[in-house]
């Protein structure tokens, strides 16, 4: 793999004992993966604005433009495991924090691009060729993002305090989409439906732009979580961890496929299905989403603290069994009101935590130091792409086939597969990390 030049300071460690100052290692983790996935979601968002501008409308059928809005969605995806692999790598030969900054610098060049994207009336097929690059670079930089926070984030604890340290991942993630969603909101709020559709959209991409070199700039003053020394002797090939722990890989890609397809389902794509299914109106699920957001960033440190004491298997069985028995019965509740909304989501949202809450530590107890972030970052993102990234498309499309009640099966039969997965699950919460 050709080496990439040093984009920062020397980084300063310790022996590879966790930093000095973990608090300043989570905001550096935190400030930078929040502005990822606020760009990341503000595309989920304003996913119909988008439809009605860059794409042609569909003969007859108005899904056929929010059909293909959420084809590039899952375009962006599939650029996620090739991040993955190569950021990862990254993080494990140059060190964690190199990767950091370079996915930032990706994010920021990903968003300007999509707020800069013509629309289908003034530059005709361009428009949505323009939008899917966006969105592969967005893939990119988020499935290196994944790769290399999670490690970072993990390494920086202190023993003891690997949960609630991987709590913040999804804190982060949580504080991103309620900037979007806020964005969002804000903006369908204050402007016109037309002003919105022909230039309010850009608006939060453009701000994604400008808050990614803030990202930057803080995560440039983090302190590395590997040794120098550990940094030049181990040089792992790009697939050492697929060839060396193939057995890993594939557990992380069963730990992952039911949380990431719950995940994706109830904080990426239930606004627009109890829209398609109830007919709720757009401000409502919108405000709904905005908060039970909120009450699930709040979940997550108690989620990741719970599981510092008690393990991670219990944490993981409460997600994967509570989603595989409610799932269906909860869908079913959605009535078009904002209340049941609300409920319906809030409820989710715990079992949810059970899984995201822990997801970067059990990810990073599995593999050893030397190719923890690529061998997180390919498995992980992989199974988002397959599972977690064609959940609104797929959706959508069922509902568009008259057969929208098979959606709720789906996600109920995925989270049963992965929670067998999980009752094999070895138990490591309480060994010392291979640093």
């Amino acid at each position: 793999m050709t080496e990439m030049p040093q984009t920062t300071a020397p980084p300063t460690t310790r022996g590879g004992s966790p930093p000095r100052n973990p608090l300043r290692q989570l905001l550096a983790a935190s400030v930078g993966n929040a502005v990822e996935w606020y760009d990341w979601y503000a595309y989920t968002f304003l996913a119909t604005h988008l439809a009605r501008q860059v794409f042609p409308p569909g003969a007859g059928n108005s899904l056929v433009p929010l059909l293909s809005t959420f084809a590039v969605f899952a375009v962006g995806f599939f650029m996620r495991p090739v991040g993955g692999l190569l950021l990862g790598a990254i993080a494990d030969r140059r060190g964690r924090r190199t990767a950091l900054t370079v996915t930032i610098l990706l994010t920021g060049g990903s968003s300007l691009l999509v707020g800069v994207t013509p629309t289908y009336a003034a530059a005709g097929v361009l428009a949505p060729v323009v939008l899917v690059a966006a969105r592969l670079l967005q893939g990119l930089s988020v499935g290196g993002e994944f790769a290399a926070s999670t490690t970072f984030l993990v390494e920086s604890a202190r023993p003891g305090r690997r949960g609630l340290f991987s709590s913040f991942q999804y804190v982060s993630t949580s504080i991103g989409q309620l900037a979007a969603s806020g964005m969002a909101a804000l903006l369908v709020a204050l402007l016109a439906e037309d002003d919105m559709n022909s230039w309010g959209w850009r608006v939060p991409f453009l701000l994604g732009a400008v808050l990614s070199l803030v990202g930057f700039w803080i995560r440039r003053g983090a302190e590395e979580t590997r040794t120098a020394h550990a940094t030049r002797s181990s040089r792992p090939g790009l697939f050492d961890a697929l060839r060396h722990h193939p057995k890993a890989s594939l557990l992380i890609c069963g730990i992952t496929a039911g949380g990431t397809l719950a995940y994706y389902t109830w904080t990426s794509y239930l606004p627009t299905y109890a829209e398609l299914e109830t007919g709720i109106a757009k401000a409502d699920a919108l405000l709904a989403g905005t908060v039970s957001l909120a009450f699930f960033a709040v979940l997550q440190p108690i989620g990741g603290a719970l599981s510092d004491r008690f393990g991670r298997k219990p944490s993981l069985l409460f997600f994967g069994l509570g989603f595989a028995v409610l799932v269906v019965p909860l869908l079913h509740a959605l009535d078009g009101s904002f209340r049941s909304l609300l409920l319906v989501q809030c409820a989710g949202m715990v079992l949810l935590t059970g899984f995201t809450s822990i997801s970067a530590a059990v990810n990073a107890e599995i593999f050893p130091a030397r190719v923890r972030a690529a061998g997180i970052g390919f498995p992980y993102s992989l199974t988002v792409a397959l599972f977690g990234g064609t959940a609104p498309y797929l959706g959508t499309l069922l509902k568009d086939l008259g057969r929208p009640g098979l959606f709720p099966w789906y996600v109920a039969a995925l989270c049963l597969v992965s929670s067998a997965v999980y009752l094999r699950l070895p138990e490591r919460a309480h060994e010392p990390l291979d640093r």
